[in-house]
């Protein structure tokens, strides 16, 4: 326990000293969806290769992680121009996510991500305001919410793909995220799981935490910018009360 304390404490200096502050007093945590409060990637991942795959586009299941936390029209147009050569009309746009959503509902009901709701309910007891951050768009999902985590996100609590135009990696996201707060940078922490989130929240100058919950190695997440990576959320929810108590 000992060793986890420091390790929290010396990622907390060392954020500190990189962006120049004298404190740092979390009031608000910005969290994503995907792969953090739902073990949902490898679905969308197998909904995303099926759908290229109708549209001429064969790329293996493991790349989209590569990809989670872009907007789904900022996917399609990026493998369209690598492999197509062009952007995506929004026409297409329009009917190829829709269907990549259809298949991800078929494939089977939502897995809450183990610690998910031991971790929400850490944050919620700390008076801690939880700021939802996602670059999705999955209604089945977004829909669940509020009966998979009661009391864990208020309607104003949310920015989802259609509240941004820049996506992640872009810091929008959670620049976003700190408005709905009313936080500073300095007052928030974001929480994520993939590289291309990881560096959304570095660039919005936020305390990164990364939770290795999908085949994403931690030193990648690492090296994207977090600045303290948990092996896994419910390791993460287990010692979150260290972070939110750090002084």
């Amino acid at each position: 326990m000992t060793d986890i304390i420091a390790t929290i404490n010396q990622a907390v200096e060392r954020y500190k000293a990189c962006h120049n502050f004298t404190h740092w007093r979390p009031r608000a945590a910005l969290i994503d969806m995907d792969g953090v409060l739902y073990d949902s990637m490898p679905r969308h991942a197998a909904a995303w290769r099926r759908m290229m795959m109708e549209a001429g586009i064969d790329i293996p299941e493991e790349e989209f992680f590569l990809y989670e936390g872009m907007t789904g029209e900022a996917t399609i147009n990026l493998l369209f121009n690598r492999h197509l050569g062009r952007s995506a009309t929004p026409e297409e746009v329009k009917v190829l996510y829709g269907r990549k959503s259809e298949y991800f509902k078929a494939f089977g009901d939502r897995i809450p991500m183990r610690g998910a709701d031991l971790m929400l309910d850490i944050l919620m007891k700390a008076h801690i305001r939880r700021i939802l951050v996602t670059g999705s768009a999955q209604a089945s999902l977004l829909d669940a919410l509020n009966h998979d985590y009661p009391g864990a996100f208020d309607a104003a609590g949310r920015v989802t793909a259609h509240d941004v135009k820049h996506g992640k990696p872009a810091p929008e996201p959670y620049l976003r995220g700190l408005e709905l707060a009313g936080c500073l940078p300095s007052e928030a922490f974001v929480i994520e799981n993939a590289p291309l989130g990881v560096k959304a929240g570095h660039a919005a100058g936020c305390l990164t935490v990364a939770v290795a919950t999908g085949p994403i190695p931690e030193k990648v997440l690492a090296e994207s910018g977090a600045d303290i990576v948990f092996p896994s959320m419910h390791d993460f929810a287990c010692n979150v009360r260290y972070l939110i108590d750090n002084e």
